[in-house]
């Protein structure tokens, strides 16, 4: 590529147009962020370095949010800092820490909402090396498709006792007193909406899909309670079986519900409750996941946990229509951790390597992803996993990054 223009931009037929020398915005974060971030930079550019020597290089820009915007700018998620994350496509940030008091709930789940990131994107995956607290991590390979946007992180609530949850109750009593009747303590009860919509679910599980076909994964399982919420959860299920026959030509399996693709792919569902236990009993079983937004939050918690835990864990929010991608470190800001030099920063880096296969820079992806395994290997590990470890060399965040750089082919 010859083009050194230095915006990322969305083409009609929607692929990204990548400059060698993007701008890309990054979000150091709270607590830890910091000191993830000073370690982490360097790794990306030489694992870019690696891969392409001097043809390409990131052009970074730092934006305000969380405690340094608030502190400097007197608002949490500063208009300037979104502005820049619509023009530039793609951005990368630490974790934030959530605001105390009224205003925005939270920051993630703002930044999600006003970029319409509908995909929360999370690969789980176990490195060699970690301790996990199941007897064979290395089965787990999956990637969760998680609706960003909808179900109760819409945040559509009344409190308690308040008059707007009396008013709904009212309206509840009036038009529907049958339901109404379902509520045991209306006037101490606080209330909230689930929206699922068609739209919502068709172009989470359209991402879901097309990512199993590109990658060559087996199966999606679509995961639901529609057991029991018939309506939204139920609905979310159907939806996307009708998707999948109508869009890719999927045909039945049998007299079930299951569908299989032309090319072998299958998609089927699993309730929730027992996809927890599935993914304990049978983690071969399920190779990409598409769900709703509080079963993905605990799913992704929950498979995390059999590789190793959170802190070695990517994700980002994607919205695949328009482009916009943040990519993060999925924990929290632990500022117990803050200015130790103590953090692990391999959930950072594992997402900046999402973050340069999502910019079509899969050599410096891939350098990337193996030099983190083999230092994993190797058994150079931060304290978080040192200490589960037998024979394992502590190192600070720091030292840890280049200890990954050290392992970058030359």
């Amino acid at each position: 590529m010859n083009d050194r223009s230095e915006k990322i931009v969305m083409l009609p037929q929607g692929e990204l147009r990548v400059p060698n020398f993007p701008v890309i915005p990054h979000i150091v974060g709270d607590g830890c962020g910091p000191d993830i971030w000073e370690a982490s930079r360097p790794v990306i550019d030489a694992a870019v370095q690696s891969a392409y020597g001097a043809e390409r290089r990131i052009i970074w820009r730092e934006l305000l949010a969380g405690q340094k915007a608030y502190d400097t700018r007197g608002a949490w998620l500063p208009e300037e800092t979104m502005a820049t994350i619509r023009e530039c496509l793609v951005g990368i940030k630490g974790p934030l820490t959530t605001p105390v008091g009224g205003g925005i709930r939270s920051l993630n789940v703002a930044l999600r909402q006003g970029l319409d990131l509908y995909c929360c994107v999370r690969p789980v995956r176990y490195f060699d090396g970690i301790v996990s607290p199941v007897k064979h991590p290395e089965k787990v390979d999956m990637v969760i498709f998680r609706e960003n946007t909808e179900d109760i992180y819409a945040g559509i609530e009344f409190s308690a006792e308040s008059a707007e949850a009396r008013d709904f109750y009212m309206w509840l009593q009036k038009k529907h007193p049958e339901r109404a009747t379902k509520i045991r303590f209306p006037y101490s009860s606080g209330f909230g909406i689930k929206p699922v919509s068609r739209e919502g679910t068709e172009r989470l599980v359209r991402a879901a899909i097309l990512y199993a076909l590109q990658n060559n994964r087996p199966s999606v399982t679509l995961v639901h309670k529609g057991n029991i919420m018939k309506f939204t959860e139920g609905s979310f299920r159907d939806w996307g079986y009708e998707l999948a026959r109508r869009e890719f030509g999927a045909s039945p399996i049998g007299n079930g519900p299951w569908l299989r693709f032309p090319c072998g792919l299958v998609i089927k569902d699993c309730i929730c409750d027992a996809f927890l236990q599935e993914i304990l009993l049978h983690p071969a079983d399920h190779s990409v996941v598409a769900t709703l937004n509080l079963n993905g939050d605990y799913c992704s918690d929950a498979l995390a946990a059999q590789v190793g835990g959170i802190g070695i864990s990517p994700g980002a929010n994607i919205n695949y229509v328009t482009g916009h991608a943040i990519f993060e470190a999925t924990h929290g800001t632990a500022p117990a951790l803050a200015g130790k030099d103590v953090a692990n920063p391999s959930s950072f880096l594992l997402s900046a390597a999402m973050m340069l296969r999502y910019i079509g820079w899969d050599p410096a992806a891939g350098a990337l992803e193996e030099a983190l395994a083999k230092t994993i290997a190797s058994g150079q590990v931060t304290a978080d996993l040192a200490e589960q470890r037998s024979g394992a060399t502590t190192l600070g965040t720091r030292a840890f990054g280049k200890a990954i750089i050290s392992h970058l082919p030359a």
